[in-house]
C-alpha cells in the first residue's frame, strides 16, 4: 500500500482518493473529517463492512450501533432502482472509518451524535430512530441536514463539525466505493475497458493483469 494510491475497499474500482474527490464534489467541495487519513486508512475488517456478512464489532462500535448507522445511511440513500446504502455495507464501513480515521475528538463528537440523533427522533416523533417508520425516518434526517447545513455556515474555524455532516460523508463515501455503488448506482467498465480478442501482441511486452 502507497500512500498515492490506496487500496479500495471493494473488489476494483475507482481508488479512494477519487472516490473521495467525487463525493467531495457532491458535498460542496468541503474537505473531510478525517483528512488524509482517509486515504491511507487500510479498511482491514472487510468481513464487518462487506453486504450481507455477519456483523462483528468494531472498535467501540456494537453490532447494534452498526445497525442503527445502517439505517440512517439507508434513510440517506435508500433503495430505489438501484440497492440502497444498507445493502452496500454502509453501516459498518462507517463503524471501521471513524475507528481507523477519526481521532479521539471527532470519535467522540461522532460517538455522541448517534445518542442526539436518538433524542432528536425521540423528541420530534416520541420514538427511537430504530422504532420510528420509513416517513418519520426521512423527516428527522431531513430536519438534521437542515440544521447541519446552517451550522457549517455560520461555525467557527475552532468550532466541531457537525455529527450529521460526518454522518453523511461517510453514508456518501461508503457507498459510492462499495460495488453496488459503482456497478449499479455508476456506469462501470472494468479495464481494460472491454473484450478485444485482437489485440497484436509485440515481442517483450508483458501480459494483462489479472482484474483485481
Amino acid at each position: 500500500m502507497t500512500d498515492s494510491e490506496p487500496p479500495d475497499r471493494a473488489k476494483g474500482g475507482i481508488d479512494r482518493r477519487e472516490a473521495i474527490r467525487r463525493v467531495s464534489v457532491l458535498l460542496g467541495g468541503v474537505a473531510f473529517v478525517g483528512g488524509s487519513s482517509l486515504l491511507t486508512a487500510c479498511v482491514g475488517d472487510r468481513a464487518a463492512g462487506g453486504a450481507g456478512a455477519a456483523l462483528i464489532p468494531v472498535g467501540t462500535f456494537t453490532v447494534d450501533d452498526q445497525m442503527l448507522l445502517a439505517e440512517v445511511a439507508d434513510t440517506i440513500l435508500p433503495e430505489t432502482k438501484t440497492p440502497g446504502a444498507k445493502a452496500a455495507g454502509v453501516g459498518p464501513f462507517m463503524a471501521v472509518m471513524v475507528t481507523d480515521c477519526y481521532d479521539a475528538k471527532n470519535q467522540e463528537i461522532f460517538r455522541n451524535g448517534m445518542t442526539q440523533l436518538n433524542a432528536a427522533c425521540e423528541s420530534l416523533h416520541r420514538t427511537d430512530f430504530m422504532q420510528a417508520t420509513q416517513e418519520q425516518r426521512l423527516a428527522l434526517i431531513e430536519s438534521l441536514d437542515k440544521e447541519q447545513h446552517e451550522y457549517q455556515r455560520t461555525r467557527q474555524e475552532d468550532q466541531p463539525t457537525h455529527y450529521f455532516r460526518m454522518m453523511k460523508e461517510l453514508t456518501l463515501l461508503g457507498y459510492f466505493t462499495s460495488e453496488i455503488g459503482y456497478t449499479q448506482a455508476m456506469r462501470y467498465i472494468e479495464s481494460p475497458g472491454r473484450y478485444d480478442p485482437c489485440v497484436p501482441y509485440v515481442k517483450g511486452e508483458t501480459s494483462w493483469a489479472g482484474h483485481a
